[in-house]
């Protein structure tokens, strides 16, 4: 008598001659979750400024900093949530991030870190970077 085996072509449990052609395509729900939170970020351009909008929903604007060197700005948000816990009750699930993200990025001309400014509302970081006016160019003469 003949063994009759189910086999599933879309497993990722090593039995499947699949497996090498859908490897990192498939990946189970739950380890998405155990990433840490990104800053989602909107970045536009005009004649004269930079304007970011970053996501950053959940944190109390004290304990968020950004930094301007250059062309380089950092965003950096810490979460702190005080557990309170009642005599009686136990916690089944918490699903909100207790930690620090941050974020940097390069922008095509260098801020002028003086006239920057930032404003945080309903989890939304505004920063408007002007872009720094360069001196007069100087042209040299070839002898």
């Amino acid at each position: 008598m003949a063994n009759i085996t189910r086999s599933n072509p879309f497993s990722l449990s090593g039995s499947s001659p699949f497996e090498d052609i859908f490897e990192g395509f498939f990946r189970p729900v739950g380890v998405a979750a155990e990433h840490q939170p990104q800053i989602k970020i909107d970045v536009d351009e005009d004649k004269n400024d930079y304007k970011v909008l970053a996501e950053i929903p959940g944190v109390k604007k004290e304990n968020i900093h950004v930094s301007v060197d250059g062309n380089q700005v950092s965003i950096s948000a810490e979460s702190h949530q005080e557990k309170e816990v009642k005599e009686g009750t136990k916690v089944l699930r918490s699903e909100r991030y207790y930690g620090k993200v941050s974020r940097s990025f390069f922008l095509e001309q260098e801020v002028d870190e003086t006239a920057a400014d930032a404003e945080y509302k309903d989890g939304i970081l505004t920063l408007t970077l002007p872009k720094k006016v360069n001196a007069s160019t100087k042209r040299l003469t070839v002898r």
